[in-house]
């Protein structure tokens, strides 16, 4: 499988939805085989009966029944019967355990029915596959609202969903666009936590589990000790003011941006401060834990989430974990350092194809002079522009020759036509489909550019554009590792003790925040997915499953959080199972769940 560090490239055409559906079906199979204990030994064994999801005593599955990625893909690629679900077996042969029972209403197949509406021409329509794609329901109110809930938030919760249902889509669309911004909790001193014991894997189950171990610094701040979310408490001595030169914990930074995001009453601004996150790249190995540069640096992202692209380019490019994290700090007149000025132009702004290694050596030159501040100006937060560092000749930039300083070179970066394009494709693949077409494309960055790069605006004409809702974008995109854990959580109530397991389980899914694997971000779509990290997901909600202590009624989870819309697997499943909690894990490692 694709790893899932890998960015799709845009020109490669879409990801057909037959490919996601078919993935994820073989996948969630082999997942929920295991964690159920439904295997097959080969030798005439019988079934291994198991305790249901190891939820009843919040046991983690994952040491006992983790596999091998060469295993699990081989399950995958090469089908067999080495792994079977509980749709395979007669009833009256299965474990107590993941026997029906009458205790939960049963499902019924999918309501929708028809066929397919005519394609939007904005969108590649998708192939159908037999039994594992779904016709739209978005023709319904309903169903647009937790659909746009889903691209443009982390899911939801019972409240979340029942007051977007009462507002009705374009009313939602209004506040979360319009709603400013709710400010975290300011980062707190916390104690030394005690490791949190992390999810057992084979050593090929993910790469970044076998980095090196977080440093273990408290982080300081000025914030109260009840300001957590969570409601950690806080040492009794009074806490220090951050300045440049505080240590932080990633891994409490970590767990303290999870809180948020399933804690915020402006979920929409989470979201797009994820997406400036994987678009914007720097990580905590490099810029280094001995400030609070990555602090500071979520804090713009979500400030600045939707402002005009030519203030967000400018603090970028003055923000002090980029500064670190490109080499911009180091790059003099004399000796200009290329690193941030070539990924501002084809990872941040322009793209591949539309500027010449001439413009990268001469933003370079014209980029100069920005360091870091010194242990003596503790208070600066972001770098410092120093005219003794800096080039002072013209230079010829896209096609200009001038005298270029940062906002001049930003400017003329936006002066191309090809900068609103390339930015408005990126959010475009992030929250509509893969497929969006040049066309598409086009028409949106036109108002964008039209706009002065306000993204509020472009990212209005998205949503209330007929394309976001088509039946072409329908379940077209997959939960990234973040989008997929948070919105679990979501579902079950948002409880305050899931943050740590989310923490835990990001390495192991491909999305460690604050710790993205290139300059070019996380990958996206199909790349999340195999056989292991499918293996991952279902450990990961049998978890979460047994840490909470309450668990909300199930019987509406699919209709609920998958629109009643279901693949006749996907209603097997369901139906064989006997509680809450067997239920809600079988609505969480459906196809349906992983995708939005």
């Amino acid at each position: 499988m694709e790893s899932a560090k890998k960015r799709i490239p845009s020109g490669g055409g879409p990801t057909r939805r037959k490919v996601l559906a078919t993935a994820l079906a073989a996948g969630a199979s082999v997942a929920a085989a295991r964690v159920l204990g439904l295997r097959n030994l080969g030798s005439g064994a019988a079934t291994e009966p198991l305790d249901a999801m190891s939820v009843t005593t919040g046991t983690d599955a994952m040491g006992t029944y983790a596999m091998s990625i060469d295993d699990a893909d081989a399950a995958l690629a090469i089908p067999d019967d080495a792994f079977f679900g509980a749709q395979d077996l007669d009833a009256s042969v299965l474990p107590e355990q993941v026997r029906p029972a009458a205790r939960l209403p049963p499902v019924a197949a999918s309501r929708v029915t028809g066929t397919l509406q005519p394609p939007v021409t904005g969108i590649n329509a998708p192939r159908l596959a037999d039994g594992l794609d779904w016709i739209s329901p978005l023709s319904s109110e309903t169903a647009r609202v937790t659909h746009l809930l889903r691209r443009a938030t982390f899911g939801y919760t019972e409240a979340e969903l029942d007051r977007a249902l009462s507002d009705g889509y374009a009313r939602t669309v209004d506040r979360l666009i319009e709603t400013p911004s709710a400010e975290p909790p300011a980062f707190a001193v916390r104690p030394a936590a005690t490791p949190t014991p992390r999810p057992s894997a084979s050593p090929s189950a993910s790469p970044s589990a076998l980095r090196t171990a977080m440093p273990n610094v408290s982080p300081m701040t000025a914030a109260s000790p009840s300001a957590m979310p969570n409601g950690t408490a806080m040492p009794s001595a009074t806490p220090a003011p951050l300045t440049n030169t505080s240590s932080i914990n990633i891994g409490n930074l970590q767990a303290w941006w999870i809180d948020w995001m399933t804690q915020s009453p402006t979920p929409f601004a989470e979201k797009m401060t994820l997406f400036w996150h994987g678009h914007f790249t720097s990580d905590y190995r490099k810029v280094g834990t001995n400030s609070p540069a990555m602090y500071w640096q979520n804090l713009t992202w979500r400030k600045m989430a939707l402002g005009d692209l030519r203030t967000m380019l400018y603090w970028v490019t003055q923000d002090l974990a980029m500064l670190r994290y490109l080499d911009l700090a180091v790059s003099t007149g004399r000796a200009p350092n290329e690193n941030y000025a070539r990924e501002l132009m084809e990872l941040f702004a322009l793209g591949v194809g539309n500027y010449t290694e001439d413009d990268v050596k001469a933003a370079a030159k014209a980029l100069a002079g920005w360091r870091l501040p010194m242990r003596t100006e503790p208070t600066a937060t972001v770098g410092i522009f120093d005219t003794r560092r800096a080039f002072t000749g013209p230079v010829t930039f896209l096609g200009k020759t001038a005298t270029f300083d940062t906002g001049a070179v930003i400017d003329q970066i936006l002066a191309q036509d090809a900068a609103a394009t390339f930015v408005t494709r990126e959010l475009a693949r992030y929250f509509v489909s893969p497929g969006v077409t040049d066309a598409y494309v086009a028409r949106l960055a036109d108002g964008y550019r039209r706009s002065k790069y306000d993204t509020k605006t472009l990212i209005r004409a998205m949503f209330m554009s007929p394309e976001f809702t088509s039946p072409e974008a329908y379940r077209a995109l997959i939960k990234s590792p973040t989008e997929f854990m948070v919105s679990t959580a979501k579902a079950l109530g948002a409880p305050s003790n899931t943050s740590q397991i989310i923490r835990g389980y990001g390495s192991l899914l491909g999305q460690n925040l604050f710790d993205p694997p290139s300059v070019a971000g996380w990958g996206d779509n199909a790349s999340w997915i195999s056989s292991n990290t499918m293996l991952q997901r279902a450990n990961y909600v049998s978890q979460v499953l047994g840490s909470v202590r309450q668990i909300p009624s199930a019987a509406k989870a699919h209709e609920r959080h998958l629109d009643g819309v279901l693949a006749p697997g996907t209603v097997q499943e369901i139906n064989n199972t006997r509680d809450d909690r067997s239920r809600w894990f079988a609505v969480f490692v459906s196809p349906e769940f992983q995708l939005k």
